[in-house]
């Protein structure tokens, strides 16, 4: 990975040492070798949890219902295949509603998809796919004025029917769309789901996704999933279909304080382990700098300062009104995102804070109430007035720019399986998301899934095969917090060799103890059910992020070793191409460049196992 060979047969290139012995968490098994298209079938895991005991038939089962979910349902219904919405909570209760900001386009005069790109690529640290940028940028401004077809209403400049379009950090035109003033997501969602009940696609909801179903071939057969309270379904069934989309969102729950809902677990990227997908670039997680500072021990979703504020023209400041990121670069508080959480930090170091300020008080009572009206009532809510006092923030854990491996039509290294939206890793954002591109990504990509499902006949899959490994062991739903609390200590915005080898070893703990004997005196072994499952899944995804930003010795994007704190093109262009194999072991390979290989080709052969 660095450029070396192994020194040895338990050791990773980087010098990690690799586990050793069968008790390991992480495992000693060694690398498998290359599978390829005509030897699919790869080893899969499966969630401890009762049988099915109900099923339904479908051609497309799509996994959220979020602006990626519900695009690609949409547009396979409207293609005439039998398609199911299987969704958490509510149809419109996942991220995109909590979205403030907008979704960018080179919609405005003068800007084209050319200085999109350059931005987003600016922006992801060297480590974005340029081809799947150029298709984000080039397909993404149609795909803008199909939502709107669809019933979406963005604001407007006053005495226009253009619409109005604002910045965001790193970008260096006005391309952000908006909806309500700081509402998008939820004017997105509600038309998204307006359209999906219209239209009467069948949808489950409440309902926890646990893991993909698979034919003797390894192709797609569908999901297993739980359905949580009344309704036509309950309990653990099956949706059975060739073709899955995984639209699940984030997993910023794995850290304690986060934007996220508290559905975000990382169900989705937890199911493609398990089912032997590969994931990649888990280390990016990209911290928004300016969230509404509750106090050192607030945990769970805190409200958001959007972007947009300091779009419009908000400043950065410290206890004494000074401005910091004056001359540290050239947006100041428009700098990308990795920019101004480090910024932000390092003003706190050095002044023994825990907190700074966004100071928005020169907008006016009038401009708040319209342009940010959200916002404004979340302040109001915990006792901060914008108008007349500058809004306490710190960075908190936002976005995943890894997620899932998917090509430019969103599928996945398993045939049939498919991802999108935040749940996937496209390449579009490297190591670092540029601002409101996530709801563009979404859109673009449904709509190439949904392209790549129709365009071919639907192929039926054979019986389902279960997996002969034992069920993943599920951890106690207590866990959850200790996990959360884990990762924030040791890979949270500041990270080192340190923090990291620590917050693995607890991960490892943790591992451990749910898969060995319980103890006579000690708490009986975690039942199967919702809050078990979310905290097997947070574990799974914990243990990925933490591994590659062990082994990726630099600072890059949102990646920020203290350790290791320059960028190195030569060494580190490249992205960790993850899978998990039973029982517990993690393998990884790299790519050669920043530009993903195909997921439909024949992998290189696999390293060591990492830790």
């Amino acid at each position: 990975m660095n450029g070396t060979d192994p020194t040895g047969p338990g050791t990773d290139p980087t010098g990690h040492t690799t586990p050793a012995g069968p008790e390991s968490p992480i495992g000693p098994e060694a690398p498998t070798g290359p599978e390829t298209p005509t030897t699919p079938i790869r080893p899969t895991l499966r969630l401890q949890a009762p049988a099915p005991g109900w099923s339904i038939e479908a051609d497309v089962v799509v996994v959220g219902s979020g602006v990626a979910g519900l695009t690609a349902a949409l547009r396979c219904a409207a293609a005439g295949r039998r398609t199911v919405v299987v969704t958490k909570a509510r149809l419109d209760d996942g991220s995109t509603r909590w979205a403030q900001g907008g979704i960018a386009a080179a919609l405005g005069e003068g800007d084209t998809p050319e200085q999109h790109l350059e931005d987003t690529l600016v922006a992801g640290a060297g480590l974005c796919d340029e081809a799947a940028v150029r298709t984000l940028v080039t397909e993404g401004p149609d795909a803008v004025r199909r939502l709107i077809a669809t019933g979406a209403r963005f604001d407007t400049a006053p005495g226009s029917d253009e619409i109005a379009l604002t910045r965001e950090g790193g970008h260096h035109r006005r391309r952000i769309a908006h909806a309500g003033g700081d509402a998008t997501g939820a004017e997105i969602s509600r038309a998204l789901v307006e359209a999906v009940r219209s239209q009467g696609l069948r949808t489950i909801e409440n309902a926890l996704v646990l893991d993909l179903l698979t034919d003797a071939e390894g192709r797609t057969a569908g999901v297993t999933l739980h359905v949580m309270g009344e309704g036509q379904h309950d309990g653990v069934g099956a949706v059975h279909a060739p073709a899955v989309v995984l639209a699940t969102g984030g997993m910023g729950q794995v850290f304690s304080a986060t934007t996220n809902p508290a559905v975000s677990t990382g169900d989705g990227v937890a199911l493609a382990l398990r089912a032997g997908a590969e994931v990649s670039d888990l280390e990016f997680v990209q911290f928004h700098p300016t969230v509404l500072y509750l106090g050192p021990d607030a945990e769970g979703q805190q409200p958001l300062i959007s972007e947009a504020v300091r779009g419009e023209g908000a400043h950065l400041v410290d206890a004494d009104g000074v401005r910091f990121m004056l001359g540290q670069h050239e947006l100041a508080e428009l700098a990308p995102r990795d920019i101004v959480a480090k910024a932000i930090m390092r003003r706190a170091q050095e002044q023994g804070a825990e907190n700074m300020y966004l100071d928005a008080r020169h907008f006016g009572a009038a401009m708040w109430e319209q342009r940010f009206p959200t916002i404004l009532a979340a302040c109001r809510a915990h006792g901060i007035d914008p108008v007349t006092e500058p809004i306490p923030v710190a960075p908190a854990a936002h976005y995943a720019s890894g997620g899932v491996r998917t090509d430019l039509h969103g599928r996945t290294t398993v045939p049939g399986l498919y991802a999108c939206g935040e749940v996937a890793c496209t390449g579009v954002h490297g190591a670092n998301r540029l601002a409101s591109n996530s709801l563009l990504e979404g859109l673009v990509f449904a709509e190439r899934i949904a392209d790549d499902i129709t365009a071919a006949p639907v192929r039926r899959p054979g019986p389902v095969v279960e997996p002969t490994a034992a069920p993943v062991p599920l951890l106690a739903p207590e866990t959850r917090p200790v996990i959360q609390r884990t990762m924030t200590a040791g890979a949270g915005v500041l990270r080192s060799a340190t923090s990291l080898a620590e917050a693995f070893s607890a991960l490892v703990r943790m591992q451990r103890a749910a898969a060995g004997p319980a103890p006579a005196d000690g708490p009986k072994p975690a039942e199967p059910g919702v809050e078990a499952w979310e905290a097997t899944n947070l574990l799974m995804v914990a243990r990925v992020l933490v591994s590659s930003a062990r082994h990726r010795e630099e600072t890059r994007g949102c990646h920020w070793r203290e350790d290791h704190a320059d960028r190195d093109d030569a060494v580190w262009r490249r992205h960790f191409l993850v899978t998990h194999r039973p029982p517990h072991t993690l393998h990884f390979r790299t790519t050669d460049t920043a530009a993903f290989p195909a997921t439909t080709a024949a992998p290189a052969p696999e390293t060591e196992p990492i830790q």
